[in-house]
């Protein structure tokens, strides 16, 4: 992906989200652009409009942290985004080690160690998985496939949560809040876009998807980020019907780039026993039990 490119489109998309209001300033009355001017982005980044300007047009190379901590604050940053400024500036210099390109971790070719896939295995009261930064599925236990038996029942979603969301019919279903759900998958894949921006499988999917998708071409070109690490999500699951669900998602230190994600339910909650059944229809689908029962 072109830095500078990104750099510029990420800036501007941050300024034009900022109110004068928000940031202390009169709005005037004759604004022609959305958001904050760039002008006043430089004040209150105590800097230059010249620099500031030079900035948003994409020249991050050689710029210090306490400049890029000046336009974090001034553009009212979060953790996220304060991150992904960081990423697309080392990205610019080349000197960090996370810019640099990472062995390619393709799903095809990737095999979980066997203590992982035993640690996924004991997790049996919840969906549990390890995906990559591109949304593909790398490693789940028994339940964290019955929960995805959507996404691995179309070969074309190539076990990938990007292309189910947006390429896929039943996703619809399957997420109840699909626009939020949505968001959220593009912003993960925007994330990594700006922590490993060398990865062509990651070019390629956004590629695909933007040529095949609307909803996601809007979003990409968003320039929204977020770190994704824990939160609740609704679901609707052909064999047992609605299920609100809390998530953890923990980075593995082991497999630098990985995430393993486990689902749970509320301790006594209708959710949690559908858990159980939902543990029940998988049982039935492995023993290759013929059925086309539901339980909700």
């Amino acid at each position: 992906m072109d830095n500078q490119q990104e750099v510029r489109e990420f800036l501007t998309s941050r300024r034009a989200k900022i109110t004068p209001e928000q940031a202390g300033l009169a709005s005037g009355s004759r604004r022609r652009v959305p958001g904050l001017r760039r002008s006043e982005v430089a004040a209150l980044a105590d800097m230059s409009v010249e620099y500031y300007a030079k900035l948003e047009r994409g020249s991050l190379a050689g710029v210090s942290p306490a400049v890029l901590e000046a336009v974090a604050r001034a553009l009212r940053l979060d953790e996220a985004e304060r991150a992904h400024l960081l990423h697309l500036a080392q990205a610019a210099d080349g000197s960090d080690s996370l810019t640099r390109p990472r062995r390619r971790r393709a799903k095809g070719q990737w095999t979980p160690h066997p203590s992982l896939q035993w640690t996924l295995d004991a997790i049996t009261a919840g969906p549990a998985f390890v995906r990559n930064g591109r949304m593909d599925v790398l490693a789940v236990n028994a339940l964290g496939r019955a929960f995805y038996n959507d996404v691995y029942a179309a070969p074309h979603n190539q076990a990938n949560l990007a292309r189910f969301t947006f390429l896929d019919p039943a996703a619809h279903r399957f997420y109840p809040d699909w626009a939020p759900a949505a968001d959220v998958t593009v912003a993960i894949l925007r994330t990594e876009a700006g922590r490993n921006p060398h990865d062509k499988d990651l070019h390629d999917l956004v590629g695909e998807l933007s040529t095949r998708c609307d909803e996601f071409r809007t979003r990409w070109g968003a320039h929204n980020v977020r770190h994704h690490g824990t939160g609740t999500k609704n679901f609707h699951h052909t064999a047992v019907g609605d299920l609100t669900l809390a998530f953890e998602g923990l980075e593995m230190a082991a497999e630098p780039g990985l995430t393993l994600t486990i689902y749970t339910a509320e301790p006594g909650s209708p959710s949690e026993e559908s858990l159980r059944l939902l543990a029940t229809w998988a049982a039935t689908q492995e023993a290759g039990t013929p059925t086309r029962q539901t339980f909700h």
